[in-house]
């Protein structure tokens, strides 16, 4: 905790994730837990980093009789697997993608066109 206040939901999670981008490299619990600060117990580091594995955020590989994490995407990646990951459990998905671009603010339906238009080329 921070001065007395706890955190949001998943505000943990996003924490971790942030070192792991920003190590560059797979990292094991120990390394985490002081880049965090050292504020947080390793043990909840480890089921942080545990639980980010068991959703496919994050890789892991054996270092010695623990693990070293990476992420499995960058931000904007993680960002697109969520969207993906919405619209997969949708049964109407092109009421949802129309309903999506439909409510776009005009400069990223634009965007988005011009990133369509650039993957057909």
């Amino acid at each position: 905790m921070r001065n007395g206040e706890r955190r949001g939901p998943g505000e943990l999670e996003a924490e971790v994730l942030g070192v792991l981008w920003d190590a560059g490299e797979p990292v094991s619990a120990t390394d985490v837990q002081q880049r965090l600060g050292g504020t947080l117990a390793y043990t909840t580091v480890v089921t942080i980093l545990s639980r980010l594995f068991e959703k496919g955020v994050a890789t892991r590989e054996k270092r010695g009789r623990s693990f070293a994490y990476s992420p499995v995407d960058d931000e904007p990646g993680l960002a697109a697997r969520r969207m993906r990951k919405v619209l997969d459990t949708e049964t109407d998905r092109s009421g949802v993608l129309a309903r999506f671009v439909s409510n776009l603010p005009a400069d990223d339906e634009r965007l988005l066109r011009d990133l369509l238009h650039e993957s057909r080329d």
